[in-house]
Order: C-alpha cells, then structure tokens, then sequence
C-alpha cells in the first residue's frame, strides 16, 4: 500500500493514505452522501479527495465547501491551498467581511469556494451567482442542516440549479434518533448514510483510548439550605397553577423545554381571547423558569454564579423594563431570606471548583506540557473557574466565551477567539476555561484532558466535547457530579442518548435499516430529491494504497424538456425588500413562491408591494422593543410610511405579544387602535413566517397582477391633499403627533396660525399640555443653528 494517495489534483506526499478514508470517499462519489466519523479521524479529508476527483472529472465545474464559522472557514481554506495542485488563488474565502460586489467577481474565476453558509444563501437570495457550474457541494458540522438554517435552503437550490449535483454531508454526531438523522437525511437530499464508529476494525488503528473519569462531590450545608428555600417557592407557584387548572399535579418537575411549551399553550390562549386567568398563568409560568435556573446553579455551579444571578434579578426588578414575575419573586420572603444566605455564604468553597483545582494541578504536575480544557455551561462559572485556577501553580489558565454581549459580560470577536487559540496553541496558556462556543465551529487544538464542569444533557454536545482530546494520543475525560442533584439526571440522560445514537448508527449499516433511516424512521418517505444516480464507468484519477476508483455521477442529460416547460408561467410578482430583511424566513417562503426579490436599504418599510402598498413587518418581541427603544420609535416608522405610501401595513408576526413584557394588554391593544383609527394603518396578526409570507404574496399578486399597478421603492404618495400636507407638517414638531395636529388646525385654521399662537393660546386646544406647548413654541421661536 502506498504511503500517500496520488492524484493530479493533489501534491504528492502531503495527503496520508488511509483505506477508511478512501473508502468513504470513493462511497461519496457513488452518491450523495451522510458520513457519520468520530472527531479527529479526517472528515476534511474525505471532503478532500471527493472534492479533487470532481473537480478533474468536471472541466470548469466549481466545489464549495461549507462551514459553520469564519475561522474553520479560513482553516479550511488554508488546508486545501496547502495540499491541492492548483493555483492557490482559485481557492477563495467567502465570510461576511468579504464584500458582495467582490464575491460576486471571485466566485467567476474560483475553483474552490470556502464559506459560511449565510454568506451563500444572502448571495443566491440576491442572485448574485446561481449553482449551475457546482459539481460538489461539501456541508461540514452537517448535523445542523434543520429547521431554518441556511444549509437547508443552499442544499434546496443546489439541487434545483446544479447540471451535475453531489453532495457530501460530514458530522461526528448526527444525532440520536432515526428521525433526526432523516430530518438531516431529508434536508441535504442524502441517498446514502455511511457510519465509521471507533470499533470498526479499519478505524481502530488510528483510535487512541479515553479514559473517562465521573467524579461525584458533595454540595455544602450553606447550598442545601438555600436550594429548599428556593424549592419552597418552586412548590408555592406550582400549587397556585395546580388550583388554576393549567397543570393536573401538585408536585410538578416540568424541565425547561416542558415549561416554554405550557408557556406557548397558554399565550396561545391568550391570543384566541384568553381570560385574565391566562395573563396570571403566563407570569407565575415565568416565575417557575427563574426559580428553576436559580436551583440549577445552586446545585450544579455553586454560590459565586447564583449570587450573580441574583444582583441581575434584583437589577430586572429595578428597571423600567423589568417583567411582572421578577417584581413579584422579590417580594416573596423565602426568595428574600434565600438570597441573603447566599450574600452571606460567598466565601463557602465550592466542592466542585476545588475538585477542578486538584484535577488540573494533578495533570499538569504528571505531565508539565499537558493542555486542558475545562467545559462549563455558563459565563459566570467560567469566570469564577478561571480565577481559581489561576492560584494554581503551573497552570495558566484563559475564559473562553462566545461573541455575544450581556448584561455586564462583554463577549469575544472571532478575532480575539482565534487570538486566545494561537496562544494556547503556542503553550502560552495550558488550560482553557469554555462555554459551548468551543464544542464545534473552531479550530481548537487537541488536548490531554478535557474536564466538565457539569454534565450536559445532550450526546451531540457531550460527543464533541470529548472529541477536543485523545487525537493524537491516550486522552483523559473527567465529569464532575454534584450527588443528589440534576446533575446526575443530565449523565443519565447523556448517557441514554448516547447509546441510542451508537445503536441506531449500528442499525444503519444494515440496509434494510438505512431505508429506514432515508424513509424518516417510520415507513415515510423524507422530503428528499434523488439526485442522479452514478455509473460505475467512470474513468478514476485516484490512486492509493486502496486503488482508488473514481465513480463519477453522470451528468444530467440536458435539453431535454418535460411536461413541466410547457405549462404556462404566469407572470412574476416583484417585492423590494429591505435587506436586513435577508435571513428572515418570510423571504425563503416568498422565493417558494417564485417572488422575485430586489434587496435595498429601503427607507421605509420592510416589503414595498406596489407603488401605492408598503408593509412594516414586526415580530412580537420586536414590536414590543420599539416601544422602550427611543432611537426605533414606532410612531416615527408608522408616521413615515404614512407619509410614503396611500396604504401601508403592520404586520405582527408571532406569539407572546401579552405575556413577553411587563406591559399590560390594555396598553397594547391601546397602542395598536392608535395606529389603526389615529393613522389609519391596518395591522395583521399572523401565526409565523408561512403566514406573513402568504399575505405578502396575495397582496401583492392582487395590486401588481390584477391592478394593474407598478412597485417602487421610492414611491410617494401623489394624491395627499392640502389638508394631508397641512397635518403632517404639523404633527412632525416633537411631542405632536397626527390627532393633536389635526386639533390644532381645527382651532386656529392654519399653520401660520399656530405659529403665531402663545403658549397659553396653544393650551386651550384639546390634548395639548405645558409641555408640548412649550415644545412647538421653542420649535418656532428658535433660531437656526445648523451646527447645534
């Protein structure tokens, strides 16, 4: 067997032959393809050699290679320059830095394009380049390929646009359920599902063991006495959902993913007409949720993270902003008396951290160069973490945390990621404290140990944690448990998921059981497209120890036409739409619907449907944070498409309008009949982005098609009347809106009139105060200075 495969496309001796990969990789090429690895045994380089043996079978035909992060985007590229025999510019880096109109000229003359899959999908949205000359297509970390990520939809119009497709999807961890891997199966239109577990007699000469270590510790006096006063409220606000007949149990333990679904029963309610009962149900709900976190942390973390937790509720409750449920959980006096306890207890060492302590000095006194990581599920326990081990001697220890800022917690930019990555790359730190940003999606080098700080319910979480260790030789796994706690729930749960995932991969390679998996687990076939089937005459470029065969799929036939190219199409509808717009699921449904889309920074408005229609669309939570966000003031959007176009519409998209905020319904519904009889603007509900988006197409289907009418996204109203024009230059003064300007006018008949008005002359008129007479005056009296 040869040391190295060999390929035109590949520079000799710098791909390592190994019969597993080329194997799957010649699997790959016979069909679009599902390749389920333990981390660390080369995924990227099956990716490789299907890639090079397209792209040599297919002159001119284009790979792209996926990638959930900008730095695996460029570690990526950086391999496949290195390695490929082509020129190393036709190897490209598309990451939303890049600028569109400079990757719309780099994917003309690129070979291989390296990218995050939102950059892709923004692009084909915007039609900047189609997929036609794409002859592969490889989805890394493919596992995410569900719901309204951006993978779905590449993989959609992948199939639809390429003349020759093939796609290859790469994961350590598809998940644990038939189900799952078929969602995964379905939406990346896999025909093949191809698993390697770390016993297959071709792997295991490349597996270095893990020793794994579950290491129970005791929770301190001072925590168990502040977990039963917290329970004790837990208790108090189940019994009072209990005798408001929302739960059928006294002794309720719902789990968080339980909870946000009781919370979506009852805001549906609440939608449909719910009774006051319903808004009650929905904040003690609320309660329960931040009571439940605060046990979490007391049992699993410790005292420094709950009594951070607890200065952000009383800051919560403080606030303008602050929820009905907070305000209530601080007046009751076990949660007060819990909170002193912990305020008093600060010092009590925690059992856990010091186990970290001891754990990390005993590895790195065995072996001084060891690397480590330490997994822990939240910020504040990192930090607390990263604290005590920097009193250790010999460790030099780094937090680890994701870009997303938060209250007092500034995150990390990628940059300072790959930053702090070099770093511990280089021995300048040895131990790395991590949230879940260092599970996937960044390349973080392999370490002797890895450490957790808790459990973590999930075996995709739990697999990719352990896979940061053992790649290049024995690796050590520890798993801390508080005894008695949810801890040990989250091991057995991990545990449980595990082993049904490693069973249902066991069954896929049955075939009998992989059409099972293809057909959504249950006899029903999954909403995939059967891509072409491959011929077994291709001519192969590939050599190895293996004899690589190429098994190159052939080519759609082309010019041929179906019953489909004679049906008549009808006429294209047009929607200028704002590009923040871009990710939203209401534009994917619209594309589905043959909508013709132009992004622009439109300035007013989201969806402009004809010259005449302009929709302003809002999810609840957004509408609700314009309300508090003086710098996206509602009335002021409301009042420009006012002024813009003869019918303009909101649109609230979602569930939650009543129950997100401490903001009661009467103030809502007050607010929207504001702008529905004040401003004469209709407002939708609808249920999701389906229904925004079908509204949107009939609306527009009816002005453009049966009206007759032209879109533009600089229309203006061509019609208003002196009148209108009289009512919007006065309402545009500050602290007057259109129906004091409409009071105004009526008073003193002209605008020259108001001018002149006196401040007690301008209080005579209804709904006009001290404070906005004293507003229009200063607006009238002031003298202009443009540099103020």
């Amino acid at each position: 067997m040869s040391e190295f495969v060999s390929h035109p496309l590949l520079r000799p001796g710098t791909v390592a032959s190994r019969a597993y990969q080329e194997t799957l990789a010649q699997k790959a090429l016979e069909k679009s393809s599902l390749i389920v690895l333990p981390t660390g045994l080369g995924k990227t380089i099956i990716a490789l050699l299907v890639i090079a043996d397209r792209l040599y079978g297919h002159e001119g035909g284009k790979v792209l290679i996926l990638s959930p992060t900008k730095p695996l985007v460029e570690q990526h590229a950086a391999f496949f320059r290195k390695v490929m025999n082509i020129d190393p510019e036709q190897v490209v880096v598309f990451t939303g830095s890049t600028p569109p109109e400079e990757r719309a000229g780099l994917w003309q003359n690129a070979r291989v394009i390296v990218s995050t899959p939102q950059v892709i999908e923004n692009d084909l949205l915007c039609h900047r380049f189609t997929l036609e000359d794409v002859v592969h297509v490889t989805f890394d970390e493919a596992h995410r390929a569900s719901g309204n990520y951006a993978y779905v939809y590449i993989a959609k119009k992948y199939v639809e646009q390429a003349k020759s497709p093939l796609i290859l999807g790469i994961t350590a961890s598809p998940g644990s359920t038939p189900e799952k891997i078929s969602e995964v199966a379905g939406s990346l239109f896999i025909d093949r599902v191809e698993v390697k577990t770390e016993h297959d007699p071709d792997v295991a000469p490349y597996i270095y063991d893990k020793d794994v270590e579950w290491v129970k510790v005791n929770v301190p006096d001072k925590a168990n006495e502040i977990r039963i006063l917290l329970e004790a409220v837990l208790d108090d606000r189940v019994k009072k959902l209990f005798e408001m007949g929302v739960v059928y149990s006294r002794s309720l333990n719902l789990n968080k993913k339980e909870l946000l679904l009781l919370q979506q029963r009852l805001q549906a309610q609440i939608v449909k007409g719910g009774s006051p009962e319903s808004y009650r149900a929905v904040s003690i709900v609320a309660e329960i949720m931040k009571i439940g976190h605060a046990v979490d942390l007391i049992q699993t973390q410790g005292l420094q993270p709950l009594n951070k937790y607890f200065d952000r509720l009383r800051e919560e409750s403080g606030s303008k902003g602050g929820s009905k449920a907070t305000r209530r959980l601080m007046t009751d006096p076990r949660l007060k008396h819990a909170m002193a306890v912990a305020a008093s207890a600060e010092d009590v060492v925690n059992p856990k951290t010091e186990k970290v302590k001891e754990i990390v000095a005993e590895q790195l006194r065995a072996n001084p160069a060891s690397k480590v990581i330490v997994f822990t599920n939240y910020r504040d326990t990192a930090e607390v973490v990263a604290r005590a081990l920097a009193e250790v001697e010999g460790v030099r220890p780094v937090r680890f945390v994701g870009q997303a800022s938060k209250l007092n917690d500034k995150g990390l930019s990628q940059k300072k990621q790959v930053e702090i990555l070099d770093k511990f790359r280089a021995g300048e730190y040895n131990a790395l404290i991590a949230t879940s940003v260092a599970e996937e999606g960044l390349d973080i080098p392999s370490t002797d140990m890895v450490l957790f700080y808790e459990p973590v319910p999930s075996e995709i979480r739990s697999i990719q944690r352990r896979g940061r260790t053992g790649r290049n030789t024995v690796g050590r796994v520890v798993v801390l448990m508080s005894k008695g706690t949810r801890d040990e729930g989250a091991y057995r749960v991990s545990q449980s998921k595990e082993k049904r995932m490693y069973k249902t991969m066991q069954h896929m390679k049955d075939g009998q059981a992989m059409m099972d998996v293809l057909n959504d687990g249950n006899g029903t076939a999954a909403p995939q497209q059967q891509l072409p089937e491959t011929g077994a005459d291709g001519e192969g470029a590939m050599t190895g120890g293996s004899d690589f065969a190429s098994l190159d799929p052939a080519k759609a036939p082309a010019g041929q036409a179906s019953l489909e190219t004679f049906e008549e199409v009808p006429e294209q509808i047009e929607i200028y739409v704002d590009s923040r717009e871009m990710r939203s699921a209401v534009v994917k449904a619209l594309e589905a619907k043959n909508v013709k889309m132009d992004f622009q920074a439109l300035p007013v408005g989201d969806y402009v449907l004809s010259d005449r229609v302009c929709v302003e669309r809002k999810t609840a939570d957004d509408f609700l944070n314009t309300l508090f966000d003086p710098s996206r003031g509602l009335f002021e959007q409301i009042i420009a498409m006012k002024r813009e176009y003869l019918r303009p519409v909101l649109v609230i998209e979602g569930e939650g309008l009543y129950t997100k905020r401490r903001i009661s319904p009467e103030a809502i519904q007050g607010i929207i009949a504001s702008i529905m009889v004040d401003y004469g603007i209709p407002v939708l509900f609808t249920a999701g982005a389906e229904e925004t988006a079908s509204y949107i197409f009939t609306v527009a289907r009816r002005e453009q098609l049966d009206r007759k009418r032209t879109v533009s996204p600089h229309a203006r109203k061509s019609s208003q009347t002196l009148a209108e024009r009289q009512e919007y230059l006065v309402s545009a003064i500050s602290e007057v809106g259109p129906v004091i300007a409409r009071n105004l006018l009526g008073h003193f008949g002209s605008v020259k009139s108001i001018a002149e008005a006196s401040a007690e002359e301008l209080q005579a008129v209804d709904k006009v105060g001290p404070k906005t007479a004293a507003r229009i005056r200063e607006i009238m009296d002031s003298l202009y200075r443009p540099g103020e």
